[in-house]
Parts: C-alpha cells; sequence; structure tokens
C-alpha cells in the first residue's frame, strides 16, 4: 500500500510513488538497463524478492513501468515514458550523493557482488578486440566463495560469470574491494592504484595498457566531493 501524505503539493504526490523504500534503486536499475527480474535482483540484492514484486507492482499502477510477456513466458520490466522523465531525478539524487554524504565509503556498504555487476555493464565494448576477452578479477579481501569473477566480452555483449567459464583468461586482475571501489568511484585512480600495487595485472602488455579504456566508471566518478 501507497503511504499518503495528503497534500496537494506535486512533491508530496511524486514521493508518494518514488520515494518509498527500495524504489530509487529500482528506479535506478531500471534506466541502467536491467529488465528481467533476476538482472534487477542483482542490482538490490538486500532486497527480498517478495518486496521487489510488489515495488515493480507499484510502479506499473503508477504508470511508471510496463510489464511486457514473451512468447517464451520470459517477463520484462521496461520504462513508461513517465518512468524514463526520472532519469535526470535519478542523475541529480546521485550527483548530491556522491558530492555531500560520505566522504568514505565503510565496509558495510562495499559490496563486491554488486561493485562487479556494475562494472560489468558499463565496460566499453566497443573497444574490446574482435576475438573473445576474458577478463578475471580477484577481489583478496573476499571469503573464496564470493572472490573471483570472470567477464567474458564476446559478439558485442558482456557476461559475468562467478564460476570459470571455461574460456581462456587474457587478464587477470587482483585487487581488494575498497581500492576497487574508490577507482570506481573516481576517488582514486586505476593508474595510481596501479602504480602502488594495489591493483596488480597479469597479462600480455597490450592489454594491461588497455585496461583503463576498457573500463567505464560510475556515471557519478566524475563529480567531486565537497571540501567543506
Amino acid at each position: 500500500m501507497v503511504r499518503e501524505y495528503r497534500q496537494f503539493c506535486p512533491v508530496a504526490k511524486a514521493a508518494e510513488i518514488v520515494a518509498e523504500r527500495w524504489t530509487p534503486l529500482v528506479i535506478r536499475e531500471l534506466l541502467s538497463g536491467s529488465h528481467r527480474f533476476n538482472e534487477l535482483r542483482r542490482g538490490v540484492p538486500l532486497m527480498s524478492p517478495s518486496l521487489l514484486s510488489q515495488r515493480l507492482s507499484t510502479l506499473e499502477d503508477a504508470g511508471i513501468v510496463a510489464r511486457h510477456t514473451h512468447g517464451d513466458g520470459g517477463v520484462e520490466y521496461r520504462l513508461t515514458r513517465a518512468g524514463e522523465e526520472l532519469l535526470p531525478v535519478v542523475e541529480a539524487l546521485g550527483t548530491w550523493g556522491k558530492r555531500w554524504i560520505r566522504r568514505e565509503v565503510n565496509a558495510d556498504d562495499r559490496d563486491p557482488g554488486l561493485l562487479m555487476w556494475d562494472i560489468h555493464r558499463r565496460l566499453h565494448i566497443e573497444r574490446f578486440p574482435a576475438r573473445r576477452t576474458v577478463l578475471r578479477f580477484e577481489l583478496t579481501d573476499v571469503p573464496p566463495r564470493r572472490r573471483f569473477y570472470w567477464l567474458v566480452v564476446h559478439n558485442q555483449r558482456v557476461d559475468i560469470c562467478l564460476r570459470d567459464p571455461g574460456f581462456e583468461v587474457n587478464l587477470y586482475i587482483a585487487t581488494d574491494t575498497r581500492t576497487l571501489t574508490a577507482v570506481w568511484l573516481g576517488d582514486s585512480s586505476l593508474e595510481q592504484a596501479m602504480g602502488n600495487n594495489t591493483v596488480r595485472c597479469h597479462g600480455p602488455r597490450a592489454s594491461i595498457r588497455q585496461l583503463g579504456s576498457w573500463l567505464a566508471l560510475s556515471a557519478f566518478a566524475h563529480v567531486d566531493r565537497a571540501t567543506d
């Protein structure tokens, strides 16, 4: 049930829908290109499936999300015109959050699975070789069952694997979640991290040199944090 503020103010009416707990993150995921239910769950891993279903239903009722069923039975959720108009709202919220909220990302906020999910969908795939390219990330401060991630770039798409896909690895990258999160958010440069050995790469020199051009950082990496 939507919580009502019982005010005519457009801010209040909009907040009743889009400011519900978890809803801004669901909208963020939809804007980022996640359309399947399991894809959305990867972007909000601490959100229960039942609550995600509830929020999607609320957004559908509000005309922000449209549910599409394919012939194979698969279901996709896509933003309507009203939902797409939330892009500058989400961008402004993220810019404000990067600039003003918590300059240091603490351990509780560092989620290796979410970090790698974000990285995999913002690779510059057009800059990769035409052949299959496999990047293996090792997050050295993470328990073994969540330590390794393989990004497989082939045929203009990127797959993320939690188990060895069996392909030849072109580049090995080892680092910790704190360092990789700082690089992702633009608080530290990849070159600096590689220079001080907090990011270690093993593979052909050409691939190591290209790593920085392959990785597209967070959409908010360019935002400077406030100093006062």
